[in-house]
């Protein structure tokens, strides 16, 4: 399975900063016995292999050299490869940079760097073989991307950073077959790319008779991309550090 890690943004939120938003140092992590800073991106990408994922792709804008230099080759016993994207374009162009490289019969996921959420296996909740989301409760779903579904977990719409939503489940990771991505990524490109964020792709993929499940398997989500998100990783993790949960090292990230 695919692991796409959408690295390619500026940060412009939490600026400035002397490196990329992804390697912001958020909580930390046992590395020998030694206690180091760990870098947000980082939780995603443990997540991921907790998942499955065996290869992890991130997606870097040219000026990003840091983040390969970071993570090099490997991470968590995952091999590691890197696709750029030349200039910011949105969620869905990053996304596609990867898929010259995944097979049609291969599971990806794909989650968002700067976010740190719980429980951290939940992405083995979500199935191979169709596209389904991630969900997590939220007090301010506006900010994100709610997802309404059905009785039986279906999708029925994804509205995008929408005020008064009244809808408090929001993605915070998506997995399809590689199949579903490559006619995801024919959608977009026969709507002109015009689609930055994938919500409004996915409500074009409904509409076109598509289906995508919505899967409530998070209890805690946090998009660090600003201070006030970053002090809420903060207190989310030590929380978790209480109750005997401080995140292991088990891979090469340095």
């Amino acid at each position: 399975m695919w692991g796409i890690v959408p690295a390619a943004g500026v940060g412009s939120r939490i600026q400035p900063l002397a490196f990329s938003k992804e390697l912001l140092p958020v909580g930390s992590r046992l590395d020998d016995g030694t206690e180091r800073p760990r870098a947000v991106s980082e939780y995603l990408v443990e997540r991921m292999v907790r998942g499955g994922a065996r290869k992890i792709c991130f997606v870097i804008a040219p000026g990003k050299s840091d983040i390969l230099e970071y993570y090099g080759g490997e991470v968590f016993g995952s091999a590691v490869c890197y696709a750029v994207q030349p200039r910011p374009a949105g969620l869905c162009d990053a996304i596609f940079r990867a898929l010259p490289l995944i097979r049609p019969d291969e599971p990806v996921v794909v989650g968002l760097p700067d976010t740190v959420w719980f429980p951290e296996d939940a992405l083995a909740e979500l199935p191979d073989d169709r596209l389904s989301f991630l969900l997590f409760p939220v007090e301010r779903p506006e900010l994100f991307d709610a997802v309404l579904t059905g009785a039986s977990g279906e999708v029925l719409e994804i509205r995008v950073k929408q005020p008064n939503q009244g809808h408090h489940w929001v993605w915070g990771a998506f997995k399809m077959p590689g199949a579903t991505l490559a006619a995801l990524h024919d959608l977009w490109c026969e709507r002109q790319c015009a689609d930055e964020y994938i919500g409004t792709l996915v409500n074009a993929w409904l509409a076109r008779g598509g289906s995508a499940a919505g899967v409530r398997a998070g209890s805690a989500y946090v998009d660090v991309g600003t201070l006030h998100g970053y002090r809420e990783a903060i207190r989310l993790l030590e929380d978790g550090s209480a109750a005997g949960r401080l995140p292991q090292a088990t891979g090469s990230a340095r």
